[in-house]
């Protein structure tokens, strides 16, 4: 009996373990909070305002202002503008102050016009707004990739 009775609880303490790390969606007025200062975020980072971006953003790692300021404003790509910027728009709750979206980020900087990438961004409630990662926004601006260069064309009109 002493056996049972110690899987029940072990059962339940699993299940409200697990239950207690579900993600659940946003009601509606916490979504639309959540997604309109994550737009706020990208038109500082479009406008190339990177002070006020920076502090935007959750530091999580040993990157300074400048240091932040520098790989956004040479990064490969930038948020595109009006309603190319963020489509497809889920926000998802973790907790009180920890939440997730994922979404179709448009960005200029590539050989098409605007490019699109569907992806998830991390965001805190720190000091009374929403954050972004650092590491997040760095990855959707492909800091680490080439700046793509036109090639310059020739006398007779053809690039090599």
């Amino acid at each position: 009996m002493k056996r049972v009775l110690g899987m029940m609880w072990l059962v339940l303490l699993l299940v409200g373990t697990v239950e207690g790390r579900t993600v659940r969606p946003a009601d509606s007025q916490l979504s639309g909070e959540i997604q309109r200062q994550l737009e706020a975020i990208l038109e500082l980072w479009r406008s190339g305002d990177y002070g006020a971006l920076y502090d935007r953003t959750s530091v999580t790692g040993r990157e300074s202002r400048e240091g932040f300021a520098r790989k956004l404003a040479g990064a490969a790509r930038r948020p595109a503008c009006c309603w190319e910027q963020l489509q497809e728009v889920r926000v998802s709750v973790r907790s009180a102050d920890a939440a997730t979206v994922r979404g179709r980020f448009g960005l200029e900087g590539g050989p098409a016009a605007t490019e699109f990438s569907t992806r998830s961004l991390r965001l805190v409630w720190e000091d009374g707004v929403w954050k972004v990662a650092q590491a997040d926004l760095l990855a959707l601006a492909g800091e680490k990739r080439k700046r793509y260069r036109y090639l310059p064309a020739t006398a007779g009109g053809a690039a090599r």
